[in-house]
């Protein structure tokens, strides 16, 4: 049975923060979790700290890396099992974020604009040599990507249904079902009271 210790939201930052520099290189760090559980809010906070430390970060929103319209919405607008498995292209961010940093020395923030439908056409950034990439979003874990260290925010099925909006009910189910198949994160936050989180760290993190 995993042990979890209470933490305060300003300590939380300052954990994910340590375990993302911890090491000499280029960092690649997945921050998953619900919309409901708001994790680009802290990836952008963990970013800022480690920036305030003297290292590049960046934060890269899955929000930022779905699929085309006509992939992703295939068998409509509220199937649960295609938001699961056709949404994020998680092979374009392993292409385009990962694999580029460690090719060429350069990546690509965002890829695909939703609500225009298209590409958004930004141009690759220079990773410095202490870069460090926080990958931000639902259904991070168990995607493939080539991460140094996973972090979830875990949110139960009644405060998933508390914090998520109406219209977006539907990938409830969703994001259940990938959390029970999921692989254990070296950082697991009880993420049900966002201002109440309760920390667990293991493997890599440790």
């Amino acid at each position: 049975m995993a042990n979890y210790d209470p933490i305060t939201p300003e300590r939380l930052v300052e954990v994910c923060a340590d375990v993302a520099e911890r090491g000499a290189g280029t960092r690649f760090v997945a921050v998953d979790g619900a919309d409901a559980a708001r994790p680009v809010d802290l990836a952008d906070q963990v970013a800022a700290r480690l920036a305030a430390r003297g290292r590049a970060a960046s934060v890269v929103a899955m929000a930022d890396f779905l699929r085309p319209a006509s992939l992703r919405l295939e068998y409509g607008h509220t199937d649960a099992e295609s938001y699961r498995t056709l949404w994020f292209d998680h092979d374009a961010v392993q292409r385009e974020v990962i694999d580029a940093i460690d090719e060429r020395n350069s990546w690509l923030p965002r890829l695909w604009d939703a609500d225009r439908d298209r590409s958004f056409r930004d141009r690759p950034p220079p990773a410095p040599a202490d870069q460090v990439i926080l990958l931000a979003g639902p259904l991070l874990l168990g995607s493939g990507l080539d991460v140094d260290v996973t972090v979830a925010l875990v949110m139960s099925a009644g405060a998933l249904r508390r914090h998520t909006p109406p219209a977006a009910a539907w990938t409830i189910a969703a994001l259940v079902a990938a959390a029970e198949d999921a692989p254990a994160a070296d950082i697991e936050v009880r993420y049900d009271h966002p201002d109440r989180p309760a920390l667990c760290i293991r493997g890599r993190a440790g």
